[in-house]
């Protein structure tokens, strides 16, 4: 089976655009490839976070990860903390990097604009990203079409690694979803959906209360025409409640469109809604069931302790590859 890698930062709550982007499809490669998901830790710390909430956060995304619908029988699922060779590879990575192509990665240049002062680690978040890939001779990486720059970034220093010191780093392929790659706020879809938004009535997340859903829903910006058909330019916020419910049911835009001919945006923005809080109710319920159980504690500690051992192995190729510490160990 080929191998897929993907990793979330604790920060925040899930967002449905979170969820669409990346969790559902997660629950959909599980059958079909060896997948390897983590909750990427060390990345949050690159931007100052409260060390209590941190922990919290870590622990609520776990459980979102399983609750979604991820088998712990099927997926490794781990905290990236919990594996030192993120670290040591993360190094490795950013010794290849060069200053000028980090400073031209675009999250770099956004985050950097927002804030007078910024980590070292903001800058250097690309290498460790890549290590987090490369480490399990990735095959794929399924992300959302705001990372396409990351990945490409990580194919770049693998190809540089491989030829510089020795073939050891699979050249990881991108996936982009074809519905719900992203989803836009609900009172501006402009923008991409945020977890940092100030308007809340913009964002959908997974742990909203159902009710909560069902207005933000109903009371997203649509447009004065009356008509609900896709159209990404001109009709952008019915176009992108039609990618919500498109993704959520497995139903294609096009179907859609045709079950809303001659409905008013009323019974559109009510139907939506329905759908998504039927989608998201059985995963609230399951997450609330694992939160603070045994269980997740016992997922993390198996997940924990297969991706050190993958990991490791890799790690000793690289190390060996550029020539560190002493042979034969």
């Amino acid at each position: 089976m080929k191998k897929i890698f993907s990793g979330v930062q604790p920060t925040g709550t899930v967002t449905l655009g979170n969820y669409i982007g990346a969790f559902k499809q997660f629950t959909e490669l599980q059958d079909e490839y060896d997948c390897i998901f983590c909750i990427v830790d060390l990345h949050a710390i690159t931007m100052p976070q409260d060390s209590k909430e941190l922990r919290k956060n870590i622990k609520s995304l776990a459980a979102l990860y399983l609750a979604a619908g991820i088998d712990p029988e099927k997926v490794t699922l781990f905290i990236q903390s919990e594996v030192p060779a993120h670290a040591q590879a993360g190094w490795m990575m950013q010794c290849i990097s060069t200053i000028g192509e980090l400073e031209r990665m675009t999250q770099y240049k956004d985050k950097s604009a927002k804030n007078e002062s910024v980590s070292s680690g903001l800058l250097t978040y690309p290498p460790l990203m890549a290590a987090d890939i490369l480490l399990y001779q990735t095959d794929i990486v399924p992300v959302g079409d705001d990372q396409k720059q990351h990945i490409e970034l990580t194919r770049d220093l693998a190809e540089r690694f491989n030829k510089r010191f020795k073939k050891v780093l699979t050249i990881p392929d991108i996936r982009i979803p074809k519905n719900g790659a992203r989803i836009m706020s609900l009172q501006d879809p402009a923008k991409k959906m945020s977890k940092s938004d100030l308007n809340k009535k913009a964002v959908v997340t997974l742990l909203d209360d159902l009710k909560t859903i069902e207005k933000k829903i109903k009371s997203a910006v649509t447009d004065s025409e009356g008509i609900v058909r896709f159209d990404p330019i001109n009709k952008a916020g019915i176009s992108n409640l039609l990618t919500i419910e498109a993704a959520l049911t497995g139903v294609s835009i096009e179907s859609l469109v045709a079950k809303y001919e001659g409905a008013g945006y009323g019974d559109f923005k009510a139907s939506v809604a329905k759908a998504v809080t039927e989608h998201i109710a059985p995963i609230q319920e399951r997450y609330k069931e694992l939160l603070d159980s045994e269980e997740l504690d016992a997922i993390l500690d198996r997940g924990a302790e297969k991706a050190a051992m993958l990991a490791n192995r890799t790690l000793k190729k690289m190390e060996d590859a550029m020539g560190l510490g002493r042979a034969n160990r």
